[in-house]
């Protein structure tokens, strides 16, 4: 898959822009806070409808303006697709491909599949639990409709369920049955399906950290959930008093962890910042590896925003060699550093393009 062309009308501080790509290497060079991010959020923003930055979409409007837009001419496997997304203040976005617009957004996740590494990826390793699960979530949804559908019908199941639970009146057991029949179906199979994913992805994300590293740390993933306990619609209904004391569910899918070691202790305890960023970008490289086998046979887009601040020389050598590669597609990458950049057009025999971004201007 490529982009070929993006246009940009009044998302975030990009007034208008309309760029034609490289299919290899696009590189944009500025200082921090210039613009760079938004431009590679914009293509985010076209694969899964949501931005990276802000998960409301109205604060993607750039300020003083009422309406933005961000369209996009990709060649997927040979076929012209035209996506568009736009919105007003205060009302809901529109999503078109081929200016028709979709019934669902469900619908349009895995057309355009795409891996983003940037160093908000930080929160995965020192955030919540959640950041983690959305990590399995982002990958999974791009090629498994049955999973998005899955997460969809649980995660709604799940607010109903805790409405319930924090109301004054005692929940009528019969209701909240069926909340919980539909939490504890859909539920497992998200779990059957993130467990797979696990087993698969692992060794793949090793063999990208050890590329990085040079063979001086092991790292490693460990997966746990409530329904490695039994049928997680027993746990749930079990512990039905207790949730209702507090007022939410406690036992579920959505308290799944992901742990992620260095050399058998937790990486969040023990990583410099330099082995935690490697740790990020293998994490991405492999979720990149993973998609192109198994989404939708098409090679993603790969985002690299910022991702060589804190690494030594060496680990940025391995990554710029990594990418460079053949088993890579197309490639947008951000920098202040122009040093870094140029390691990697020195290997991409001519084809990239360089985009100079200041106050949100683009050229």
């Amino acid at each position: 898959m490529i982009l070929k062309r993006l246009t940009i009308l009044n998302y975030r501080n990009i007034a208008t822009a309309e760029l034609d790509f490289s299919p290899k290497v696009n590189c944009f060079v500025g200082q921090n806070g210039e613009g760079k991010t938004n431009v590679l959020d914009a293509i985010y923003f076209l694969s899964l409808t949501k931005s990276t930055i802000n998960a409301v979409d109205s604060a993607n409007v750039r300020h003083g303006e009422e309406m933005m837009m961000v369209q996009g001419i990709y060649d997927l496997n040979g076929t012209e697709e035209e996506i568009s997304i736009g919105m007003k203040l205060h009302q809901k976005k529109h999503v078109k491909r081929n200016k028709k617009e979709y019934k669902r957004l469900a619908e349009h996740i895995g057309l355009l599949p795409l891996i983003i590494a940037s160093p908000n990826d930080s929160t995965i390793i020192s955030g919540g639990s959640d950041e983690r699960r959305r990590l399995m979530d982002m990958v999974i949804s791009q090629y498994d409709s049955e999973y998005m559908n899955a997460l969809m019908t649980y995660n709604k199941a799940l607010q109903q369920r805790n409405a319930m639970l924090k109301a004054e009146e005692e929940p009528n057991d019969d209701i909240i049955s069926i909340y919980e029949e539909m939490m504890a179906e859909n539920g497992e199979c998200i779990y059957a399906k993130r467990q797979a994913f696990i087993e698969e992805f692992i060794p793949v994300f090793q063999q990208f950290y050890t590329a990085i590293s040079g063979d001086n740390e092991q790292v490693s993933l460990r997966y746990t959930s409530h329904c490695q306990r039994g049928p997680l619609l027993d746990i749930i209904q079990r512990d039905r008093p207790k949730d209702r004391i507090m007022g939410y569910s406690l036992h579920g899918i959505h308290k799944d962890e992901l742990e992620m070691t260095l050399d058998g202790y937790p990486i969040k305890r023990e990583g410099s910042q330099g082995q935690n960023k490697t740790y990020m970008i293998s994490l991405k490289l492999a979720q990149f590896d993973f998609l192109k086998r198994t989404g939708s046979q098409t090679t993603p887009l790969l985002l690299l925003d910022d991702i060589f601040d804190k690494l030594d020389a060496q680990r940025v050598e391995q990554i710029v060699n990594l990418v460079s590669g053949d088993a890579f597609g197309q490639i947008f990458i951000t920098d202040t550093n122009r040093e870094n950049l140029d390691k990697i057009l020195e290997r991409s025999q001519g084809n990239y393009k360089i985009f100079h971004v200041e106050s949100g201007n683009i050229n």
